[in-house]
């Protein structure tokens, strides 16, 4: 299935936008969707509060650092490559919504939408996807 589709089915049965992200991705990371959704479920809403990064973004860091990381527990070894594809998630983020804040991104102060939670879940679907496409 076609992961914007996807994506939009989960986040219309009531999936936060970082359960969304996340669980579009679950064969590709080779977790169960029910793992990913409990995982995810405090990063929703800008970390519960609207004040935090948008769970979508927030989703999509961490499935790059699922995907990048070594797993060397003895000796962490991974962290500046993963560092990169989050700096790079981030700013192409920030560029499409506006901002990578959950608060700033709804407008819950100013009334002015920067960016809608359907349209942030794409950009986070789409950042993922084209990593796994590199």
């Amino acid at each position: 299935m076609d992961k914007q589709k996807l994506a939009t089915e989960l986040h219309t049965k009531g999936y936060n936008c970082a359960q969304t992200v996340a669980c579009t991705f679950c064969d590709e990371l080779g977790l169960d969707e029910k793992t990913l959704f409990m995982l995810t479920e405090g990063l929703g809403l800008g970390g519960g509060c609207e004040k935090g990064v948008c769970g979508a973004l927030s989703a999509a860091c961490m499935l790059a650092g699922m995907k990048s990381s070594t797993a060397n527990l003895a000796a962490p070894n991974s962290k500046k490559d993963t560092y990169k594809i989050v700096a790079e998630f981030t700013k192409e983020f920030e560029e499409k919504a506006g901002s990578i804040i959950c608060g700033e991104l709804k407008g819950s102060k100013t009334g002015k939408v920067l960016c809608p939670c359907p349209k942030c879940i794409s950009i986070g679907v789409e950042l993922f996807e084209e990593y796994l496409n590199k």
